[in-house]
């Protein structure tokens, strides 16, 4: 049995503004910095397989404050990595619904026809976390596997456990910064066992 706590980067300087990140990088927040390590805290006697994170420093920062003083190395895969969002990165989300209203809407309001030309669509993030997944539930078959990703990996993810399709991208619940989603992987089966749970902060 695979148990894979997946955890979403801690706040950062930019999700306070409203800005979209996608590829680009803002610093975590003191919030997401101590938010991180209540996590790390709360996870202290859960022993890990392996530690995987996107390689953007948002995510690498928040592994390494939930790691702690495990003797363990942070793998990164970039199938982890947010979605692309071209010119929206770096743009806050006023800015964006402005400048590209009906992307803005199909982004928000209809996920399945949401197109950037010069990013990611939400197939593309799934397709890149089913990969990810398969071959992660492959070398590593049983035990715990801590990944820390973003937003909407995360929500594809979901999708992934539930066989929905990617009109419900943005169905509860709202994933906030250092949230613990844990899948559990038997027999073929992915389950979520909690859904983007705050206990460690509230």
């Amino acid at each position: 049995m695979l148990h894979l706590y997946i955890i979403r980067h801690g706040e950062t300087e930019w999700n306070t503004e409203k800005r979209m990140q996608g590829r680009l990088d803002s610093d975590l927040t003191e919030k997401g910095k101590n938010d991180a390590l209540l996590l790390g805290e709360r996870l202290k006697d859960t022993v890990f397989e392996r530690i995987i994170s996107s390689p953007s420093q948002r995510t690498l920062d928040t592994a390494k404050h939930i790691c702690g003083k495990r003797d363990i190395p942070i793998e990164t895969d970039e199938r982890l990595m947010e979605i692309a969002l071209g010119a929206w990165q770096g743009k806050t989300e006023e800015e964006i619904k402005e400048l590209f209203p009906l992307q803005y809407d199909l982004y928000w309001n209809r996920p399945s026809r949401y197109e950037n030309p010069e990013g990611e669509r939400f197939i593309d993030v799934m397709d890149r976390a089913a990969g990810f997944l398969e071959e992660l539930i492959d070398k590593t078959p049983s035990g715990n596997v801590l990944v820390v990703t973003h937003g909407v990996v995360l929500k594809t993810l979901y999708l992934l456990c539930r066989n929905a399709p990617i009109d419900q991208l943005w169905d509860p619940p709202f994933i906030h910064g250092t949230s613990l989603t844990i899948v559990k992987h038997y027999k073929g089966k992915k389950e979520l066992v909690l859904e983007g749970c705050m206990a460690h902060c509230w």
